[in-house]
C-alpha cells in the first residue's frame, strides 16, 4: 500500500452532549461550525463543558485520519505540534498504539483543545483552542519527513497559516506527492475562499468537502459542485450526508473520467457526527492506495464514517476494527 503522510492541528478533543442547542447560542457559537478560540475564552468553554460530564479524545481532523488509516492496515505518518503536557503524552500515545508514525513538534505552550458540543441530532459544534498546534511554522517542515510518501493529507483548518500549507504542499510536489485536502467546514471555507482556490488550483489533486463546503467554495448546489471542483484537481468528492457521496476523477493518460456514487450506510441511531468526514477520508484513502475503483473507494469510506457515527469521539473497539478492516478488505477485493 502506498504511504500516506497528513499534517494538522493536533487536537485533543473534549466531548459533551447538550440537551439543547440553546447552549450553543448561549456561548455564541453557530452549530456545525468550528470557531477558533483564543485563551481566555477558552477558560470560560472549558468551565461550561467541564459542568457536562465530557470525555477525551483524540482528535484534530488530518489526525483522525491519519490513525484510522493505521487501524485499516497503512503505515502512515501525522506531522503536527503538540505541548510538554499530559495531553501531548496522551496523543503520542494514541498514535503509538495504533501504528502511526509521528514527526511531532514539542513546545512549552499547552496542546491544543477542541471543546466538542454534541446536539441531540448528532451534529458536532468545535471551540478551538489551538495552542501548540498553531506554533507549527513553515521552517520546521523538512524534506525527509516525506521520505517514501505516495500521498499528503491536508486539513483545511490550516489555512489560517498560508505560508505552512504553501511549504507542505511545496516539499511534497518537489517528492512527486499527491495533494489531498478536506475543506473541512464551511465556515473556515467562507472566511478565506480565495487562498483556497488558489490553493486548489495550483497544488491539489484529490479535494473532499461535505455539501456546505461545496457549496461554500463554488456558489453551486452539491452535484454542480462536484463538476466545478473536479475541473480544477484529478479526484473531487463530496459527501451528502443522508444522501451518500459522489466523486468524479478526470480522464488520464490511458483511463477515461469515472463518476461513482455510494448511497449512506444504515444506521439506527446517530451518536455524535465528530470525525465522520474524517474516517471517510481514511477509507478513501486505503482504498484508493490499493489501487481500487473510485466507487470502491467511497463504499470503504462509507464503512468508516458509518461506523464511527454511532459512538462518541473516535475511540471504536478492537472487535469493531476487526469487522471494518474484514469489511473494507471485502470491497476492495
Amino acid at each position: 500500500m502506498d504511504k500516506i503522510i497528513g499534517m494538522g492541528n493536533v487536537l485533543v478533543d473534549i466531548l459533551a452532549h447538550i440537551k439543547s442547542d440553546d447552549v450553543l447560542a448561549e456561548m455564541n457559537l453557530p452549530k456545525g461550525s468550528m470557531q477558533l478560540i483564543d485563551k481566555d475564552r477558552y477558560t470560560e468553554v472549558s468551565k461550561r463543558i467541564n459542568a457536562l460530564n465530557p470525555s477525551l479524545a483524540s482528535g484534530g481532523s488530518a489526525a483522525n485520519t491519519i490513525i484510522a488509516l493505521a487501524r485499516l492496515g497503512n503505515t502512515p505518518a501525522l506531522i503536527g505540534k503538540i505541548g510538554n503536557d499530559e495531553h501531548g503524552e496522551f496523543y503520542e500515545t494514541v498514535c503509538r498504539q495504533a501504528g502511526a508514525e509521528t514527526h511531532f513538534l514539542h513546545s512549552d505552550t499547552s496542546t491544543g483543545i477542541a471543546s466538542t458540543f454534541i446536539s441531540p441530532d448528532g451534529q458536532r459544534t468545535f471551540a478551538t483552542y489551538l495552542g501548540a498546534a498553531a506554533e507549527l511554522a513553515p521552517s520546521e517542515l523538512c524534506d525527509k519527513m516525506f521520505e517514501g510518501c505516495k500521498y499528503l493529507y491536508l486539513e483545511g483548518y490550516l489555512v489560517q497559516n498560508h505560508p505552512l500549507m504553501d511549504r507542505a504542499a511545496e516539499l511534497a510536489r518537489s517528492r512527486g506527492i499527491k495533494i489531498c485536502l478536506d475543506m473541512a467546514s464551511y465556515n473556515i471555507v467562507e472566511a478565506d475562499r480565495e487562498y483556497f482556490t488558489y490553493f486548489v488550483k495550483n497544488y491539489v489533486d484529490i479535494v473532499f468537502a461535505n455539501e456546505e463546503e461545496s457549496r461554500a467554495f463554488t456558489g453551486l448546489a452539491p452535484r454542480e459542485a462536484l463538476d466545478a471542483i473536479a475541473a480544477d484537481c484529478d479526484i473531487a468528492v463530496v459527501k451528502l450526508g443522508a444522501q451518500g457521496s459522489t466523486a468524479a476523477k478526470k480522464a488520464t493518460a490511458g483511463n477515461m473520467a469515472e463518476t461513482a456514487s455510494c448511497p449512506a450506510g444504515k444506521v439506527s441511531h446517530i451518536v455524535d457526527t465528530t470525525a465522520a468526514g474524517d474516517f471517510f477520508a481514511a477509507g478513501f484513502l486505503h482504498a484508493l492506495s490499493r489501487g481500487c475503483t473510485l466507487k470502491a473507494c467511497l463504499e470503504a469510506g462509507t464503512v468508516l464514517s458509518t461506523e464511527v457515527i454511532q459512538v462518541v469521539g473516535t475511540t471504536l473497539s478492537a472487535e469493531r476494527w476487526d469487522d471494518i478492516r474484514r469489511r473494507v478488505n471485502d470491497i476492495c477485493k
